[in-house]
């Protein structure tokens, strides 16, 4: 088992910045890929970004590029989400998930395990 805890959400003002945080225990930290997903109100999960198991490739989906930073220190068993230039529609809430998948999955049913979220208001 991996219990993720994720934290670091709040309140921000549109063009503001946001670093999420997921601490992961349980089993080996460093074997797992991990991603971040966001779900808005009323709306399926959405893939925001991956990172493999060393850190060494990330991937992002195409809206995220550029605004959106996942990092990891394995010493530290966690993984981050820096999010700048925030909008209104970043508005969600944001979960994190490990995965023992060859690549890094980007659909929510392909994880292994996932955190319990945290929240992320955007005001215009």
């Amino acid at each position: 088992q991996v219990q993720l805890v994720e934290s670091g959400g709040g309140l921000v003002q549109a063009g503001g910045s946001l670093r999420l945080s997921c601490t992961a225990s349980g089993r080996t930290f460093s074997n797992y890929h991990m991603g971040w997903f966001r779900q808005a109100p009323g709306k399926e999960h959405e893939f925001v970004a991956g990172i493999t198991a060393n850190g060494g490739t990330t991937y992002y989906a195409d809206s995220m590029k550029g605004r959106f930073t996942i990092s990891r220190d394995n010493a530290k068993n966690t993984v981050y989400l820096q999010m700048s230039s925030l909008k209104p529609e970043d508005t969600a809430v944001y979960y994190c998930a490990a995965s023992r998948s060859f690549r890094i999955p980007t659909t929510w049913g392909s994880y292994d395990y996932w955190g319990q979220g945290t929240q992320v208001t955007v005001s215009s």
